[in-house]
């Protein structure tokens, strides 16, 4: 018999060789695991660079146009002010054109005042009187010379006012070029994408240039050139504005303080009704809160009484169950829920009886400041009746302002043209 020729070795079991193939699987599970994480976050970071990347340039688009829009508003109030600024130079200086032949005009009528005053002055005897003409003569002279000296002292504001209104326009000038340069710059920066042909790297671009300003500085720049050149026009439209209006001045002072003080009045006038509207209604409301908070006292106390006649009722079942004889005296169920019910109905008594406490002093307050209201209403139609008397008495200025209303709308005229193209003639 032969013998069976087995190959030396190590003889593994067949748990081991379960066990090696399960820790094959698992590794290769995990690693699976492991490798698909990776590929999602991959994918994750991509399409998160991506996004950023796209919202990093479509944000700063974004702002690169609302910048440019900043820049072209801008530019288009310097413009619309520079041009603003030009018509009043021009309006300026027809003005002061029209002043000194106003000046030159007022020598005739002062050289026939004064020769009036000199041929009166060939009278005699009690001829010689100081009446009313010659008191109105040399009124009138003297009104001419102020007239003279007032209208000399306003051709000389109109050219330093010149002169500020040319430096003005030369600023805004300056700033509006500035802003067309850079508005062309941004212009240019918005049409660049990724696939412009002059686009490449720089060296070191985020540094800060010399000489930037902030975007707080820069509007206030802008600001201050436009607020500055509007100083300066509305100096020069009330410099216009006195120069035609020299002889006229108190009549048109007048009126404007007359019709300031009649809106005052009406505005008052409105308040006070205003006021007195939301008093009465307050009243309105309050008068109806008091009849409801009356009937909810009632019924609280009407609650009250019910919750008294519970109590009794419970009290005396109470009392009664107490001549039960013997081992029958038990504190059973029907003990327990009367005693309940006796401190429920007590809780429920006092909570009423505070309600019902608050609930009056309540309508207490509210009565007596219903009373205050009542008086506050009788002041206010008080003075409502004297506020309306004051507008009437002051109608009957109209009257006396209505013959001047004519002259009033020639003096008002911001530019002056009607006016002075008399005086011219």
């Amino acid at each position: 018999m032969s013998s069976l020729l087995v190959k030396p070795g190590l003889r593994h079991s067949v748990s081991e060789w379960q066990s090696n193939n399960q820790q094959l699987a698992a590794t290769a599970q995990h690693e699976r695991h492991a490798s698909t994480a990776i590929r999602q976050e991959g994918r994750s970071l991509r399409n998160d660079t991506c996004c950023q990347t796209a919202w990093d340039e479509s944000d700063t688009s974004r702002r690169l146009s609302d910048r440019v829009w900043d820049v072209a508003r801008w530019k288009d109030v310097l413009e619309s002010c520079a041009l603003k600024v030009d018509e009043e130079m021009e309006a300026l200086t027809l003005s002061k054109e029209q002043t000194e032949q106003a000046l030159a005009a007022t020598a005739v009528p002062l050289e026939v005042s004064t020769e009036c005053l000199t041929l009166r002055e060939g009278r005699q005897g009690y001829e010689l009187v100081a009446d009313a003409v010659e008191e109105q003569l040399r009124k009138e002279v003297e009104l001419i010379e102020r007239v003279q000296h007032g209208l000399q002292r306003h051709i000389d504001r109109a050219f330093e006012q010149l002169c500020v209104l040319q430096e003005a326009r030369h600023q805004l000038t300056a700033d509006l070029q500035n802003k067309m340069e850079a508005l062309d710059i941004d212009m240019s920066c918005l049409s660049l994408t990724i696939k412009s042909p002059h686009i490449s790297l720089k060296t070191n671009p985020t540094r800060i240039p010399s000489g930037s300003s902030t975007p707080q500085e820069w509007v206030q720049f802008s600001q201050y050139n436009v607020i500055r050149a509007q100083e300066a026009m509305q100096a020069s439209q009330q410099m216009r504005e006195n120069t035609n209006l020299s002889r006229a001045q108190l009549q048109n002072e007048l009126e404007a303080q007359r019709r300031a003080t009649e809106f005052a009045l009406r505005k008052r006038n409105h308040h006070e009704e205003l006021a007195r509207d939301e008093l009465q209604w307050q009243i309105r409301n309050t008068e109806e809160e008091m009849a409801e908070m009356e009937r909810d006292i009632q019924g609280l106390d009407a609650d009250l009484q019910a919750k008294t006649a519970s109590l009794k009722l419970a009290h005396t079942r109470l009392e009664t169950r107490t001549g039960r004889a013997g081992v029958d005296l038990c504190r059973d169920e029907v003990q327990h829920g009367l005693v309940a019910e006796v401190k429920q109905l007590e809780t429920t008594m006092l909570v009423l009886k505070q309600k019902l406490s608050e609930a009056r002093h309540s309508f207490q307050r509210m009565r007596l400041h219903h009373t205050r209201m009542l008086q506050d209403l009788s002041r206010k139609q008080e003075a409502l009746s004297l506020e309306q008397r004051s507008i009437n008495t002051r109608s009957r200025l109209m009257s006396t302002s209505s013959t001047d209303k004519t002259a009033a709308v020639l003096l008002t005229n911001s530019s002056g043209r009607s006016r002075l193209q008399l005086l011219a003639q």
